[in-house]
């Protein structure tokens, strides 16, 4: 346990001789042999005015309801998945059949992304936590993103909603935002990592109101 929390300290370290220097932390694990499990811990919360609530509470509170996408590929992934939208983004009007899911380089994409050419014109999959939802949204824009979700950092949030609201800066976000259940946030991100994917390739948002519940198909390891 001691040489593999040693090896990720080295790795964490960023290659200042290197013509590489700005490569990726992600990068640089996805080019070892023996990948260590995905760790993107975002430290604290900067939403201030976000609340929880439980499903049923949730429907209750956002006429709206929820917005639901399906994970293509890769398989063992292949889910219908859903999430509340943000309040102060752009709804999700538009669908996008066969977009790449791109976990944002920060994990919590509150700087500017290391893998922006990886996210542009894709839709990031970003940790909650260090700075508001809107300035994550901003920052995914500023790269290119055509869409944001949101994931819990507490990766056993398997009910919970948080609806995201605006951080009254008074900035615009142009492109729509979701929160996702930390669960399957970090699950989707392990497995990507494990099976050396950059991406899942998705379909958002996608009609489920006729689909009966025992017919959808959701994730095993939501309860």
């Amino acid at each position: 346990m001691t040489f593999q929390v040693n090896v990720w300290f080295l790795l964490s370290i960023p290659l200042l001789t290197s013509p590489t220097q700005t490569q990726s932390k992600w990068t640089l694990m996805t080019n070892q042999t023996n990948l260590l499990p995905y760790d993107g811990v975002c430290l604290g919360s900067a939403e201030l005015l976000d609340h929880a609530f439980n499903p049923k509470d949730y429907m209750i509170n956002q006429a709206e309801g929820y917005v639901f996408f399906e994970i293509v590929e890769p398989e063992e992934l292949s889910y219908t998945y859903k999430m509340n939208q943000a309040a102060f983004s752009t709804p999700w009007n538009n669908t996008f059949h066969g977009i790449p899911l791109v976990p944002s380089d920060p994990a919590c994409g509150c700087g500017s992304y290391f893998n922006a050419e990886d996210v542009e014109g894709h839709v990031a999959l970003v940790d909650r936590g260090e700075c508001s939802f809107v300035s994550k949204a901003l920052k995914a824009q500023e790269a290119g993103a055509v869409g944001i979700v949101i994931t819990d950092q507490n990766e056993n949030n398997d009910e919970l909603y948080i609806i995201m609201q605006d951080d009254t800066t008074e900035r615009k976000v142009q492109i729509p935002a979701g929160f996702l259940l930390g669960k399957n946030g970090h699950i989707i991100k392990n497995t990507l990592h494990r099976l050396r994917r950059r991406e899942a390739i998705i379909n958002i948002p996608i009609n489920i109101t006729n689909v009966q519940i025992h017919k959808q198909k959701q994730p095993p390891w939501i309860v």
